[in-house]
Parts: C-alpha cells; structure tokens; sequence
C-alpha cells in the first residue's frame, strides 16, 4: 500500500510501474517504448533499478532520462541491435491474441479491410529477433480478440508453427493494459493474467477480454510504486501528467 501522508499512486502511474518492469533484469539493451507511459516506465526503469538501460529518441540519438544525447545511433547499428537481440520494444496492439499475435495493419478481411491502420511495418522482425512487450491504454475485447484479422507481431502459435528458426529468438515477456499485467507461462503458451492494478477485479478483467484468459486461483495486485518512484515520475519524469491523457482514471 502506499505510505501513509502521500497522495495515492493513480491507475496511470501502477501502468509506468508496470512498463518500467518489463525491463527488468535486461540489462544493457536498448530500451524502444511506444506510448507516452512505457516511456515514461523505461525512464524510470533507467534511473532506478535498470541503470545500465539504454535510452533513444526514437531517431538516432542515444538519450539520458532527461533526454540530454548522450551518444549516436546509426541505422546500421540499431538494426545490429534488432537482428541480434539487444532490444526490448514494448510496441501498441489494435488487436492482439491469446497467444500475442499482434495486428497494427488493418481491421477486417485483408483483401477489402474495413479499416485500414499503421501497415506491419517491422512488427514480424521485432517479434523474431528481440524480446517485445505491448501497452494497451484501453483494455477491452474489441483489443483483445480470439483471433487477430491479420498477424503483424508474430504470437507463440505461429512462431512455433514456423519452427526453430522462428522460435529461437522468440520472446514476449508481458503484455500491459490499463487492468492487469500478462504474461504467457503457461504450458501451451497461451495469455495468463499475472497482476490487475488496484481498483480493478478478475471480473472486470474478464469482462474486457474477448477470449478465455488462464487466470491463476489468487491473482495479485500490481505492486504499489515508492515514494521516491512516484517523486520521479511527478516532478522529474513527466510533471506535465502527459500520463494521465493516456489512461483513464
């Protein structure tokens, strides 16, 4: 619980605790959020537990927390980072699957979509040579489908359908929503739900979610942030609460 004489940690602020953990342990990698909060969750990863975490711009520049450069980053070099693994991205899903299939490309059939969105852009190299987590700002079961209309990120399925070539990079560690944490560790691969954020219930979750989530008998909360995180992301990190924009209270 959060220590008596602070002001109460939001829903937006357990999905940065969320994102920040998602790299943990990593150790030097490049850190590739997309989102607002996971960006937010990589800085203070950096500046608490992950300092060895390497932050960009998104372009070529190697940051510091506080986005001062701190070295450059050629093509060539990020994609010798993807191709070899020494990356985590936490990227968005329009849809994703129980077993993490992701699609960023179109909603419908893909000969005549009924929508058309980002395309597959570099989605399936992502999901085959470094580790990818997703952030999902609005959980709910129009996100989380049965089946994706078309497989951008490559899921456990179909990575284990194309064999060792595809499986042997392969890695999703969690998926985060505006509910609960997620991750796979479960024998056929398919999405368990690992923590939901105060306020929310296995109900709610369940509600949200378009297809039979393995949910454990006790389902913990996600962990409540410090007093020194939450000073971070107020008054160092994002002062501006571009947080709060992202996730509903």
């Amino acid at each position: 619980m959060n220590t008596p004489g602070t002001v109460a940690a939001t829903r937006a602020e357990y999905c940065v605790i969320a994102c920040a953990e998602a790299w943990l342990g990593d150790g030097e990698v490049l850190a590739s959020p997309m989102g607002a909060v996971p960006s937010i969750g990589a800085r203070l990863a950096r500046l608490t537990f992950a300092p060895e975490l390497l932050l960009t711009d998104g372009e070529s520049t190697i940051v510091g927390p506080d986005g001062e450069t701190e070295g450059w980053l050629p093509y060539r070099k990020h994609l010798a980072l993807v191709t070899g693994g020494r990356r985590h991205v936490m990227m968005g899903a329009s849809q994703i699957d129980r077993f993490g299939n992701q699609n960023i490309s179109c909603i419908g059939d893909w000969e005549q979509p009924a929508r058309q969105l980002l395309g597959v852009r570099g989605a399936p190299v992502n999901t085959l040579n470094n580790p990818v987590s997703y952030w999902i700002p609005r959980h709910s079961p129009r996100v989380f489908v049965e089946r994706v209309d078309m497989v951008c990120g490559v899921g456990h399925d179909n990575a284990r359908a194309a064999g060792p070539s595809a499986t042997r990079f392969h890695r999703i560690p969690q998926v985060i929503s505006d509910l609960g944490v997620f991750d796979f560790a479960t024998p056929d691969r398919s999405m368990r739900l690992a923590s939901v954020h105060p306020g929310v219930t296995v109900a709610m979750v369940r509600e949200a979610t378009g297809f039979a989530l393995t949910v454990p008998d006790a389902v913990p909360y996600t962990r409540d942030p410090s007093p020194a995180e939450l000073a971070l992301i107020r008054e160092v990190i994002d002062p501006s609460a571009t947080r709060d924009r992202e996730v509903r209270p």
